[in-house]
């Protein structure tokens, strides 16, 4: 007889596990299905927890080398790079054991193999040894996550022609690199090999970077980059990727027809992601899928199928880790006939890079676009006495509220520690705070954080420091 369980969940990403431990609190017999052989998905193996790994070690190479400026003098300062990868190796390996950890405490039933639909409740599971095992279930939440989508005929081979996964895993700096795709992934790791010495070039399709991004932060962001030795060719279209004896030859042409061909000894293609729906097995049991091969979920994230739910990558919205976790939270709440909800609009977006990059809410041409009247409250670092006293100055906050009511809409921070900054912005939007609420609250000085208050001074043209 196969096992019974109450839920499986397919996939041990942030959203997977996190679904299948709350499951788990609230009573139901759980199981939790992952492919990888490690859990914790595609954000703590090959995503995430590796990128910030290598963002702050060659943040922290890159500090050393100018420590001279500020005073200390260092001798001879020397990368060794396959040091720093098994120090970012170690970062997952630790992570990953620790979500093992949590499901057996919560006494999750954890199964290594890749998890299909052999019928509406039975979910067959091959090992890596094609070893088969059947489970039955009531519930079944797919939560498998999403995978790199390259250009048209162009093929990652993970060493030349690199996906996110193949660019956190060289072996060597490359003297120069190309990265096709302005979006947060190319840049976090395009910043990660500048800053380790090798000659990055962006080559993005738009006009801008970021794309979806509030286009004065986007502005001001490409600016700092291209200050940092980034080179950037905007509105460019990658035809052709070419194989040589030294490398790599990325054929581009412009709007207006030229061509341009860069030479590199590595190509990161980063132009999206697609969900990870193959194998599955969904048309045998006949669940939707939209136009974009996203499984198509109600409010409450059940497919067309009563008792199948999907979450995370492989349904519509932004692709992010936090995104999915509240809706394994949500979704298993939902099952235990509680009221799981997801907020939409206070979900925020970081890049990793220095300076951070933070978003939340709405940008300034969503609301001139939805014909919302809105005031604008912005402050400089430069004039932030923490960021002065470390001389970590560029960037600004800037916060977007009702010009009627004054409920904060929006924010969008570029500079240090912004992505932490931006919690307390999604706590007052959480709240339906005003940006006076931001104001009125008292913040420890010096910090980072008084920037926030600032700028929600300015949104009333009060700010004291400007």
């Amino acid at each position: 007889m196969s096992e019974k369980f109450q839920a499986v969940v397919i996939g041990g990403g942030p959203g997977g596990y996190v679904c299948a431990i709350r499951l788990a609190q609230l009573g139901l017999k759980t199981a939790c299905i992952e492919s990888r052989g490690s859990l914790g998905g595609t954000c703590l193996n090959i995503g995430c927890i590796p990128s910030k790994s290598l963002l702050n070690l060659s943040e922290e190479f890159h500090k050393v080398k100018n420590l001279s400026n500020k005073g200390i003098e260092v001798s001879e300062v020397k990368l060794n790079l396959p040091k720093m990868m098994k120090s970012k190796e170690k970062a997952v390996t630790v992570l990953t054991k620790g979500v093992e950890f949590l499901l057996k405490k919560n006494k999750v039933t954890y199964f290594r193999g890749t998890g299909s639909f052999k019928s509406k409740r039975e979910i067959l599971i091959k090992d890596n040894t094609n070893k088969e095992t059947t489970i039955q279930t009531e519930k079944v939440i797919i939560a498998t996550g999403s995978v790199p989508v390259s250009l048209p005929n162009i093929k990652f081979d993970e060493k030349l022609i690199v996906s996110s996964t193949g660019a956190l895993n060289l072996e060597k700096v490359p003297k120069k690199m190309v990265v096709v795709g302005g979006g947060y992934i190319g840049l976090e790791m395009g910043s990660v090999w500048s800053r380790l010495g090798s000659e990055v070039h962006v080559v993005e399709f738009l006009d801008h970077i970021t794309p979806g991004m509030d286009k004065e932060i986007s502005k001001e962001f490409m600016k700092i980059l291209k200050k940092q030795g980034i080179n950037f060719h905007l509105q460019h279209k990658v035809e052709k990727v070419t194989k040589n004896n030294t490398g790599v030859i990325v054929s581009t042409s412009n709007k207006e027809g030229n061509k341009k061909n860069f030479e590199c000894e590595v190509v990161l293609i980063s132009v999206g992601r697609k969900p990870n729906t193959d194998g599955l097995n969904l048309e045998k049991i006949g669940v939707e899928l939209d136009d974009k091969k996203r499984i198509k979920t109600n409010e409450s994230f059940m497919t067309n199928l009563d008792d199948i739910y999907a979450i995370g990558d492989v349904i519509a919205g932004p692709m992010l880790a936090h995104k999915a976790e509240d809706e394994g939270i949500a979704v298993a709440e939902n099952i235990a006939g509680q009221s799981g909800h997801v907020n939409y609009d206070t979900i925020p977006g970081v890049i990793y890079t220095t300076p951070e990059v933070a978003s939340i809410g709405k940008t300034e041409e969503q609301l001139i676009e939805k014909n919302i009247k809105y005031k604008i409250g912005k402050f400089s670092f430069m004039a932030n006495s923490r960021a002065k006293a470390i001389d970590d100055t560029e960037g600004f906050v800037k916060i977007l509220a009702d010009e009627r009511t004054d409920k904060v809409l929006g924010a969008h921070l570029i500079g240090p520690h912004a992505g932490e900054l931006i919690a307390e912005i999604g706590v007052a939007m959480e709240f339906g705070a005003s940006s006076e609420d931001i104001a009125r609250t008292c913040h420890a000085h010096p910090t980072f954080s008084e920037a926030v208050k600032e700028a929600a001074l300015s949104v009333d043209k009060r700010a004291i420091h400007s």
